[in-house]
Order: C-alpha cells, then structure tokens, then sequence
C-alpha cells in the first residue's frame, strides 16, 4: 500500500505530492513545481527511490523544478503529448507572469491508462489539452491527484493557453466524479476535498 505527503512548493504554491512504496522502497513525485531542494530533502528523509516525475499539465508552477530533479535522479519526467506546446513555451509563460526562466525538463510521453506505481492515469483535457489526473490507492483509501482540474470548491481557469470549458466540464463529469464519492481529492493547489464533496455542491460542476 502506498504512502502519500503532499506539501506546497514554488511561488505560485503547487501541491507537490509523494507517493511511494514502503515494502519496496520506490516511489514517484507528482508536480515537483518548484523548491527542488526542499523536494529531495523530503525525499531523502522518506528514503525511496524516486522512479518517476509525473505532471497533471505544463504550467510553469507545476514543472519549475523538473529538470533539475530529472538530472539529479537520472528518471525519466512523464507529461501527456497534448501540453508539449505548453513546455516549448515555457519562456512565454514565466515571462507573462514576471517569473524567472524554468530550465526545460525533457519530457517523456504520458498516455490514458498509463500506470505507474500502481497509479492509473487519467486524461482530463480543459485546463490545458494535456492535462491529466492519477488516481489510486494509499494508506486511507481512494486519491485523485487531480492537478489544476478540480479544486475545493472550484474548477481549472480555462482562459489560459489551449483551455477550453466544455472539454473541462466534460472531463470532470466523465472522468472524475464517476469516481467512488470517498476518493480523497488532491488540487494542485489549495485544500484536500472529496469526490463526493465536489459532486453534489461544487458551484462550477455539479454531477
């Protein structure tokens, strides 16, 4: 069974989260968005191998640390093909919001159905065209590590590159909140929910 801590990093505050194996000693890190240091400190203190770096979409504030944690671990940092755009314009975007230049991560394709560490990947376009979520098992149940496309009481800004309402809409009524109402939700930013929660009073998508 799997352990999972999630802490804020970078300016913008993205949740970063690991989940890792005690009985095996690996792991992966979902949006390591900044603070790199920080990230392979907590790391080290868990004491698992980091197998993979997993991104929910390409947003400055969810890859900032990539590259760095991809050259210090030599594992490879997985993205949907659809946000690559998002990673080729990674100037564009800290420029836009007066942020210092992000390193590029080099990208390694992340497609539905792709499971890693027994989590499965599930693809929600509306954010951005790539965006993706993961869920599984931990120690307490259910987890949806549900990037910028589900929050506490809101939902992923779509007027930023390559959003769209409809496909978000879409993607969290056909992919998310089919989901069993326990599942523990964790935003790329901001406070856990639950799949049940959102469904039955998010004010921006109800089931």
């Amino acid at each position: 069974m799997l352990n999972l801590e999630t802490f804020p990093v970078g300016p913008l505050g993205c949740n970063c989260s690991l989940l890792w194996d005690p009985a095996t000693g690996r792991g992966v890190v979902i949006d390591p968005g900044g603070d790199g240091a920080k990230i392979r400190k907590r790391v080290e203190a868990l004491g698992f191998q980091v197998t993979a770096l997993l991104h929910t979409h390409a947003h400055f504030d969810h890859v900032g640390a990539t590259r760095e944690l991809q050259d210090f671990w030599q594992c490879p940092a997985h993205l949907h093909g659809d946000d690559t755009f998002l990673i080729e314009a990674l100037p564009q975007q800290t420029g836009m919001f007066g942020m210092p230049a992000i390193p590029q991560p080099e990208m390694t394709a992340l497609n539905p159905g792709d499971r890693h560490l027994d989590l499965a990947t599930l693809h929600t376009p509306g954010h951005t065209p790539g965006s993706c979520c993961f869920h599984g098992a931990f120690t307490k149940g259910q987890v949806l590590l549900a990037g910028d496309t589900l929050f506490r009481g809101g939902v992923g800004r779509t007027d930023l590159w390559g959003g769209n309402w409809e496909a978000l809409e879409q993607s969290i009524r056909r992919e998310l909140y089919v989901l069993d109402g326990a599942t523990l939700v964790i935003p790329g930013h901001g406070l856990p929910t639950t799949i049940g929660a959102e469904a039955a009073s998010n004010p921006f998508v109800k089931a």
